[in-house]
């Protein structure tokens, strides 16, 4: 198959999603609907334990709903920081071409992702950035890029369901399911994982590569942008038209670097002692990565009035996450009240046998992501039916060889419900706040770009899962 007959079918399925894929908010209604009618269809609870189960969700994200938040404007915020703005503009000297864009965004945002799932916001950025640079860039391919090339999330330091194994006392093991932690050897260091990460490093860019459109014709930012939605002056030029036209104690207080930068240094301080006090692989999560963000950006921008003003800009485009979050959680609650999840994965736990039971985890991982788009949350519905698989599948076996099957099966889930989220518009909650900024763009519009990648990805995820060992 040629790479103009792959183009070409990649445009296909792109008009298909645009034709028939309803916005991201459209989809949660849609799902809530669907797996509310599944629990009272499947299941034996009431309608109202349903209901509540609804409802009581609508509470339990929100914590992690707010860490979104954050971490999408303290990113945003460095980004609009002189420094980093200068290094791009340096790094885009020697891009010159949108293959070349398509290609450093999907190739470093892979990278980035193996630190935090939330790096995917200064990738984003950068892939704003070099649109605006480079002509010729086809901007909804290069927001798929953006949102493929999170995927690797899965297999770096912010792995939850690799983390939540190793955690000390964690549920799994409070309720009797695990007798220990799983230590990071056997999941993020296991040869599986290493050439999964190879997989979105190397060969995530080259599918990309055969499937770049052919052109970009009313498709460049340039020609998507409402000028009005951009911003003409820089931070520092704003935070200076604020000065009153005479000297004045609130102006000195406003814009004085030395508040600002003695609080982030204070902070960057502890962030070291934090790390010198806790093993990185297993401290690193959403918290640290954020305050990390807010200090960098303080000493950044270096004046409260100029770290200001950019928070300003970086929260106008968040709405969609602030009342979508909800819903999700809302149909993670009805899962969880009604049991629905539950039986899902125990259905597909009844035909696993020790040659599928990792594409079993795998698909099952993928199947429920759908209705709940958080790695953490999803294990905690499904991970006890799929441990218990394996123990049963297991009896006979030695405790190393159990252990190296339980990391495999969680890991299939952790690689199945990343995959999915190619298909599952939650997550590009988390890039259109960035990338969407001053235009008109929809879930529809990026969505059919990564059916392919997703078909391809499938195919090759399965047969490592399945063959290569841990």
């Amino acid at each position: 198959m040629n790479n103009n007959l792959l183009t070409k079918l990649g445009q296909k399925f792109t008009d298909a999603f645009t034709k028939y894929m309803p916005s991201a908010y459209v989809f949660a209604l849609l799902l809530t609907l669907i797996t509310g009618i599944c629990a009272l269809t499947l299941t034996d609870s009431k309608p109202i334990v349903v209901l509540e189960g609804w409802y009581n969700g609508f509470w339990n994200l929100l914590s992690f709903g707010m860490q979104i938040v954050l971490i999408i404007i303290t990113a945003y915020c460095i980004a609009q920081s002189s420094p980093v703005k200068k290094a791009i503009d340096k790094l885009a000297l020697y891009i010159k071409t949108p293959t070349q864009v398509y290609l450093i965004v999907i190739a470093l945002g892979a990278l980035l992702s193996l630190i935090s799932f939330g790096m995917v916001v200064i990738t984003a950025i950068l892939g704003r950035e070099l649109a605006l640079k480079v002509k010729g860039v086809h901007y909804p391919f290069l927001v798929a890029c953006v949102y493929f090339s999170f995927n690797g999330w899965v297999c770096g330091f912010s792995s939850t369901i690799a983390l939540l194994l190793n955690t000390e006392n964690n549920f799994l093991i409070q309720d009797g399911i695990l007798n220990g932690t799983l230590p990071t050897s056997f999941t993020l260091g296991s040869s599986l994982n290493l050439i999964m990460i190879a997989l979105f490093v190397i060969v995530a860019p080259l599918i990309i590569y055969v499937l770049i459109p052919k052109s970009s014709e009313g498709k460049e930012l340039s020609d998507l942008v409402d000028e009005s939605e951009m911003n003409d002056i820089s931070v520092k030029e704003e935070a200076l038209s604020y000065k009153l036209p005479f000297k004045a104690m609130s102006d000195a207080l406003n814009n004085a670097g030395w508040l600002q930068v003695i609080v982030s240094l204070a902070g960057i301080s502890y962030i070291v002692y934090y790390f010198i006090k806790n093993d990185f692989v297993t401290s690193l999560n959403l918290n640290i990565v954020i305050f990390t963000f807010l200090m960098a950006g303080m000493l950044l921008h270096i004046t409260p009035m100029r770290y200001s003003i950019a928070m300003k800009r970086a929260s106008s485009n968040i709405s969609g996450i602030l009342f979508q979050y909800p819903f999700y959680a809302g149909i993670m609650g009805i899962m969880l009240a009604s049991g629905l999840g539950t039986k899902i994965s125990e259905a597909l736990v009844t035909i696993a046998t020790p040659e599928n039971y990792a594409f079993i985890s795998y698909l099952t991982g993928g199947v429920v992501n759908f209705a709940i788009p958080s790695a953490g949350g999803e294990f905690a519905v499904i991970g006890p039916s799929i441990i218990n698989m394996v123990q049963e599948l297991g009896t006979n076996l030695s405790p190393n060889e159990v252990t190296a099957m339980t990391a495999r099966a969680s890991m299939s889930v952790a690689y199945g419900e990343s995959l999915s989220n190619l298909l599952q518009p939650f997550f590009l909650l988390i890039v259109f706040p960035v990338m969407g900024k001053g235009i008109k763009i929809q879930a529809r519009d990026v969505v059919g770009y990564l059916f392919i990648p997703f078909v391809i990805m499938f195919v090759l995820q399965v047969i490592l899962v399945t063959y290569v060992p841990i």
